[in-house]
């Protein structure tokens, strides 16, 4: 399997310095981040409005506490499908996506098909989800779910 690196190998240091400064705390200004890798903020500013456009930045998201929002339980399911036609795949994916409890999912290979990540409230919520959403997908031929007894770590910075 090969995957296509070109673009991030066309990137210089500074621009890897913009996007981790960016992980590490996306409310900073861009007078800020000038001034952590040596540039000044006109330039600063183009780098990152060129960063977003070629789709190295994504998005800027606020990071919650589960516990503090009544999400603190975390559930790995994963997942197998009866079968492994386009129609399904694509069935599975449109029905996964409608669905606010799953905050992953991951088509992986091995032992099962996807790998999902689902944070609900409680047992009896993630009870009415896998009865009430995940059990109604067609062709879903098995599921186990493994509950977090303990987050070790749980990061969201990529190292450039």
């Amino acid at each position: 399997m090969t995957f296509k690196t070109e673009n991030f190998s066309a990137m210089d240091e500074i621009d890897k310095k913009i996007l981790m400064q960016l992980q590490l705390n996306a409310k900073q200004n861009t007078k800020e981040i000038a001034d952590k890798v040596g540039l000044s903020v006109s330039p600063t500013y183009e780098r990152i409005k060129k960063l977003e456009q070629q789709n190295y930045i994504k998005g800027y998201v606020a990071l919650l506490n589960g516990t503090k929002i009544e999400k603190s339980i975390i559930v790995f399911c994963q997942i197998s499908l009866a079968k492994h036609s386009k129609e399904l795949m694509d069935n599975f994916r449109k029905e996964i996506g409608s669905l606010p409890e799953v905050m992953g999912c991951y088509h992986v290979s091995g032992n099962y098909d996807f790998l999902l990540k689902v944070a609900v409230s409680d047992m009896n919520e993630y009870q009415k989800f896998a009865v009430d959403k995940l059990s109604v997908i067609k062709e879903l031929s098995n599921v186990q779910s493994s509950f977090v007894l303990e987050e070790l770590k749980n990061d969201t910075v990529y190292e450039l």
